[in-house]
């Protein structure tokens, strides 16, 4: 599916101020991908969305890793642009899961904007 995929979006909840374990396992093994095909992700347009329990608690740190993966890959970064949502989409849980992304007004406005941003990228 990465292979085919034109879009990537990337997230991941932000355990102990960076992206997940899973998330990291994920991204190296893509290696194997790359191994095969140097150009397996060439041309494709990523963005990038992280999730933390605290407003400040690592989100754009793990965006940035799942960022440094896209330029090493030579993945196209599209962000939401400046003024909200510079790397990504950022948001805040609360600690509450989904009910506290829901009610997280300016998290969701990164995300609307990263999209709409997105959007103007679509064939």
């Amino acid at each position: 599916m990465l292979e085919e995929a034109k879009f990537l979006l990337i997230g991941t909840p932000v355990f102990q101020g960076s992206l997940s374990g899973q998330l990291k396992t994920v991204l190296d093994r893509c290696r194997g991908l790359v191994a095969k095909n140097p150009n397996v992700f060439k041309g494709k347009y990523g963005i990038a969305l992280a999730v933390g329990g605290d407003r400040s608690g690592g989100q754009e740190i793990a965006i940035r890793g799942i960022l440094d993966f896209y330029q090493q890959n030579h993945i196209i970064t599209i962000s939401g642009g400046a003024f909200g949502a510079n790397l990504g989409a950022s948001l805040w849980s609360r600690d509450r899961g989904k009910e506290g992304v829901q009610n997280d007004e300016v998290g969701l406005r990164t995300i609307r904007k990263v999209i709409k941003r997105l959007a103007e990228f679509k064939e």
